[in-house]
């Protein structure tokens, strides 16, 4: 392992791309990169970006949306962020800020920069998780053409080394209701295949 990709981790924590961007936001914030990865992980956690609280914190998933994913894949807090099995790489390491009070998109530039040494610096995985349409449009390409729900959907296409799955935020909550199948068809597969992985 080069030494610059040794030194990875802490290149992504220092990172200061996006101060300009995020100084124009409403929240005014300053670049925090939130970084949980490292060489050997088994699965990966393809989310979107941190939310405020993560930014705060420094931890990711220290959320709500945290709680229920944990939940969706049946993992306690210590499996979940054991670096040495998971790899929590969102296509944004930052909190991207607010614009009129919705959270704003993660800037491309975060994952041209980044990504791709971020996947090959921890990877291969065994189990990938792509929470969202970024992180699907961007490993999926084509296959996410037809949104969330659609790709969610399609998840049979993708399993067992991949699956596609919405935001666990609590904004989605209505989506669970109108979309029973996630729960009952998905989730116990999900489960299971997470276990394997993990032990």
């Amino acid at each position: 392992m080069s030494d610059d990709s040794r030194n990875l981790p802490d290149r992504i924590a220092a990172c200061r791309l996006c101060a300009e961007r995020f100084a124009a936001t409403e929240t005014a914030h300053s670049p925090r990169p939130v970084v949980w990865f490292r060489p050997g992980a088994r699965l990966l956690i393809a989310g979107q970006a941190p939310g405020a609280r993560v930014h705060e914190a420094g931890i990711p998933f220290h959320d709500p949306s945290g709680d229920r994913l944990r939940d969706w894949l049946g993992l306690d807090r210590e499996a979940f962020y054991d670096r040495d099995r998971v790899a929590i790489i969102p296509m944004g390491f930052c909190f991207p800020g607010y614009a009129k009070g919705s959270d704003l998109p993660p800037p491309r530039i975060c994952a041209e920069t980044w990504r791709a040494a971020a996947l090959a610096h921890a990877g291969p995985f065994r189990l990938t998780l792509l929470i969202g349409g970024h992180a699907q449009k961007y490993h999926l390409g084509r296959g996410a053409q037809g949104g969330v729900t659609r790709t969610v959907a399609g998840w049979r296409d993708h399993a067992p080394d991949l699956f596609p799955l919405p935001h666990p935020s609590w904004r989605n909550t209505a989506w669970l209701k109108k979309n029973p199948w996630f729960e009952t068809e998905l989730l116990p597969v999900l489960r299971a295949r997470v276990k394997e992985v993990m032990e």
